[in-house]
C-alpha cells in the first residue's frame, strides 16, 4: 500500500525515437516492480506516446510495458513518416514552390511539415484501438478506480506561443503561468499527435480550431505538470546524454558545421537541456524548504526527485546504424552533413528504425538495472 499522503509520477520526456530508450527502463520496473503504481503519467513529444499507451491499457503494468516494447521494437520509418519516392518529391517540390513563387498568396494551401505523418497517426490507432478525436479507451475508467489520477500531455499552441498541458484526471485544479496553462480534456490520438509534432519536421494538429505542434518547445518547466497534478514523488526519464567536461569541450565536426550539427544543437534545447535546468531549480526549492520551518513554506511543497538518463550518447550510437536507413531517407540526411559531424543528434530524432529502436530499449533496461538498488529505494519511500 503507499505510504499515507505520498503520490508517484513518471514523467517522459521528448526526443523523437529516443522515446525506445524509455521503454527499456520501464521494463526494468515492470519486471523488477511489477505492482508499481504510478498514479499520475505526464509526457511530452515521443514521451507523450508512452504516457498515452500506460495510462489507456487496461492490463496489469507488465502486459502495459510489454505492449509498448513490442510497439517501439517493431517500428520502421514507414510506420512513422512516409519516405516513398512519390510523397518526399510531392512535398520538396511544394516546399519549393511555396517559397520560391507562390509564398504568402492568398488562395495557396500552406505546407504543413516537411514529410507526411499520417502512417503515425495509423500506427497509434491500431496499437491504441482508437482514432482521431475520440477518447482513448480505458483512461477514464483507470481513473474512476483510483488506478489513475491523471495523464497529462503537453503541447505548443502555434498562434500564441503558449504551452498547453492537456490533462485528464479528477479533481483536478486549473493551472496558469506566464506563457503557460492547462486545459482539461478527454485525451485522444489527436493530442499525442500533437505533442510529438516536431518542429517544420512533422505537421502541427488542430485541437479544437487551433494548431498545436511539439509540447517540448517552450516548455521551460518539463516538471512542473506532474507537480501540478499532486506528485511528491516524480521519476523522470529523460534522454539526454550527460556528457563530461571533457566530452562537452571536445569537437563535433572540424569543418564549418553542417546544417545537421546546427539544427541538433537546437533541437537538444527545446527537447532535453530544459529537463536538467528544471531538476537543479527543483533541488535548489527542496533545500530551501529544508531550512525553513513549515509555517514559512507558503503554497510551496518537497518533491523527491529521481532523473534516469542514458548511460552513452545517442546520437553517437545513431552514427553506427546510418548506413542500414532505408536509400532516399540516408540520401537525403547525408545531404544536411550527418556524415561530417561526430554526435548525430538530429539523426538520432529521426532514426525510427527497428535495430536502432530495439538497441535503445536494451540500453534503457541495462541502465535501470545498473541503478536498481536506487530505483527501489526512492520507489520504496513513495510507497510503490
Amino acid at each position: 500500500m503507499p505510504l499515507q499522503n505520498t503520490e508517484l509520477a513518471l514523467t517522459f520526456g521528448g526526443g523523437g525515437a529516443r522515446g525506445a530508450y524509455q521503454v527499456g527502463l520501464l521494463r526494468h520496473l515492470a519486471r523488477r516492480h511489477p505492482e508499481l503504481r504510478a498514479r499520475i503519467l505526464t509526457g511530452v513529444s515521443a514521451g507523450a506516446i508512452n504516457a498515452a499507451h500506460l495510462a489507456a491499457g487496461c492490463e496489469d503494468f507488465p502486459t502495459r510495458v510489454e505492449k509498448l516494447v513490442e510497439l517501439w521494437s517493431g517500428l520502421e520509418i514507414g510506420d512513422v513518416f512516409r519516405i516513398d519516392t512519390w510523397s518526399v518529391m510531392r512535398h520538396a517540390v511544394r516546399w519549393g514552390a511555396q517559397l520560391a513563387y507562390f509564398g504568402g498568396r492568398k488562395g495557396v494551401p500552406q505546407m504543413h511539415g516537411l514529410v507526411d505523418t499520417s502512417p503515425l497517426r495509423r500506427t497509434l490507432s491500431s496499437a491504441l484501438q482508437c482514432s482521431g478525436c475520440q477518447p482513448l479507451d480505458g483512461i477514464e475508467a483507470r481513473i474512476l478506480c483510483g488506478d489513475l489520477k491523471a495523464l497529462a500531455l503537453t503541447a505548443t499552441r502555434y498562434d500564441t506561443g503558449q504551452t498547453v498541458t492537456f490533462y485528464e484526471g479528477a479533481t483536478i485544479k486549473d493551472w496558469e503561468r506566464p506563457m503557460r496553462s492547462s486545459e482539461a480534456a478527454k485525451i485522444s490520438i489527436d493530442h499525442i499527435m500533437a505533442s510529438s509534432a516536431l518542429p517544420f519536421f512533422f505537421p502541427a494538429a488542430e485541437l479544437d480550431g487551433h494548431w498545436y505542434g511539439d509540447g517540448g518547445v517552450r516548455l521551460t518547466r518539463p516538471l512542473a505538470p506532474a507537480i501540478h497534478l499532486g506528485a511528491t514523488h516524480v521519476l523522470a526519464i529523460s534522454t539526454r546524454y550527460a556528457r563530461s567536461e571533457s566530452e562537452a569541450a571536445a569537437s563535433s565536426t572540424t569543418d564549418y558545421p553542417p546544417p545537421a550539427q546546427v539544427i541538433g544543437i537546437l533541437m537538444n534545447a527545446i527537447f532535453l537541456d530544459l529537463l536538467d535546468q528544471d531538476a537543479m531549480s527543483l533541488e535548489r526549492i527542496n533545500e530551501l524548504l529544508r531550512k525553513l520551518p513549515a509555517d514559512q513554506h507558503s503554497n510551496l511543497r518537497p518533491v523527491k526527485l529521481l532523473v534516469m538518463r542514458p548511460s552513452v550518447d545517442l546520437g553517437r550510437l545513431a552514427a553506427d546504424y546510418e548506413p542500414r536507413l532505408p536509400r532516399l531517407f540516408r540520401f537525403l540526411t547525408r545531404r544536411l552533413g550527418t556524415r561530417e559531424t561526430k554526435s548525430s543528434d538530429l539523426l538520432s530524432l529521426l532514426m525510427f528504425q527497428s535495430d536502432y529502436l530495439k538497441r535503445l530499449i536494451e540500453l534503457g533496461e541495462h541502465d535501470a538495472e545498473a541503478r536498481g538498488d536506487e530505483i527501489a529505494e526512492f520507489l520504496a519511500s513513495a510507497g510503490s
